[in-house]
């Protein structure tokens, strides 16, 4: 009797669920991400335009982290169905993978410098 390996088919599975329309992106880039919202029987698109704080997880359960200007934070999953469109407005040049120093700055200082 063959041996059944479920790590195999596990893969698999998490394989076919993963994206792979979603540009490529890291920490600093400001993001349009368009998602789903469902409120009761109807559904509607709306857009967060923010900053992208961090990408955290690997696989199917990577997420990122975007910050607007006026201090508002989501986190969205990278491969979930929710999500329809995602854009890299402008892409920005910092040392760090998690820009966290960013939730105290506000205004002139908030600004990230850009990469052509």
């Amino acid at each position: 009797m063959a041996k059944i390996n479920k790590q195999k088919i596990l893969n698999k599975i998490i394989t076919g669920q993963m994206r792979d329309d979603i540009p490529a992106f890291k920490a600093g880039d400001t993001i349009s991400v368009s998602y789903k919202i469902i409120e009761g029987k109807k559904a509607r698109i709306q857009t967060f335009t923010g900053v992208c704080l961090r990408i955290k997880g690997a696989g199917n359960s990577k997420t990122f982290l975007l910050r607007k200007e006026n201090g508002v934070e989501k986190t969205f999953p990278m491969h979930s169905p929710q999500i329809v469109k995602v854009n890299v407005d402008k892409k920005g040049k910092v040392r760090r993978a998690y820009i966290s120093y960013m939730r105290k700055r506000s205004g002139k200082s908030a600004r990230i410098a850009e990469t052509k």
